[in-house]
């Protein structure tokens, strides 16, 4: 079954020096980018992070650091990435839990503006999850009943990633093929900030899920505790998080 889009989607995936959404960085992105009358645009790049790879993360994707000693930065590959995910879609395997907010950080970082209000984002990891409850390899030979033989490329993964999603669609008939159903289909839970520091309440407020103040209205901290912004902002938190966080302060200024 083909996608049934109403404007572009971008399957992606990272590689990455590590986990850690503030500090680690991209060594490979692969962009495919499907249009609504299904044709397809692919892009790989190796990326130079400009830190060490350690050796126990090159074991698992086998990316070193002389393997991209030559390659360009992502701040050289920013201003291309944008203008692809310009007025698209969001897809990936465990994206929203990982690669969507590394690459906000990276996008942030080269200070290009990165704002998903008016993105969709598909996880192809929890629709997966939800139905079968397995891995990537596992899900391209259940799905689609090819073996995953170069897992954890950047490029092989993308493409597995859509097509298990169009076998998804496929085998499940309460699936809707529409962009927009899928993406909170594959959403857990609703996080205002990518990294899940600030939610969304039941009545669909931004509330503060850590510390302190947790369960607490942003709003109303920033209020009561004018100080609590500040030590955000200059605190180990992601880009995306601050940029959040400033959202609703200049919001609330602008009510009074």
């Amino acid at each position: 079954m083909e996608l049934n889009l109403h404007k572009p989607i971008c399957f992606f995936d990272l590689e990455t020096t590590g986990v850690n959404v503030t500090k680690d960085r991209i060594v490979e992105i692969s962009i495919l980018k499907v249009f609504p009358n299904h044709n397809k645009e692919s892009y790989t790049w190796r990326v130079n992070p400009g830190i060490p790879i350690p050796p126990e993360t090159t074991a698992v994707h086998g990316i070193s650091d002389k393997d991209v000693e030559n390659e360009p930065s992502f701040n050289e590959l920013a201003p291309k990435i944008q203008q692809l995910l310009e007025g698209a879609d969001l897809a990936g395997y465990n994206s929203n839990r990982f690669d969507i907010p590394l690459l906000a950080e990276e996008m942030l970082r080269t200070e290009i503006d990165f704002d998903l209000d008016k993105v969709k984002a598909i996880d192809v990891q929890t629709i997966f999850h939800k139905k079968e409850k397995r891995t990537l390899e596992a899900a391209y030979k259940f799905y689609c009943n090819k073996n995953l033989n170069d897992a954890h490329s950047a490029e092989a993964d993308t493409n597995a990633t859509y097509e298990v999603l169009k076998s998804q669609l496929d085998r499940y008939e309460d699936l809707q093929n529409d962009t927009k159903w899928l993406a909170e289909f594959s959403t857990h839970k609703k996080f205002a900030d990518l990294a899940g520091f600030i939610v969304f309440n039941k009545n669909g407020e931004e509330v503060f899920s850590f510390g302190k103040h947790k369960g607490k209205k942003v709003e109303d901290v920033l209020e009561k505790e004018p100080g609590y912004f500040g030590w955000i902002q200059n605190a180990d938190f992601p880009r995306y998080t601050k940029k959040i966080l400033t959202r609703i302060k200049l919001r609330k200024l602008a009510t009074k």
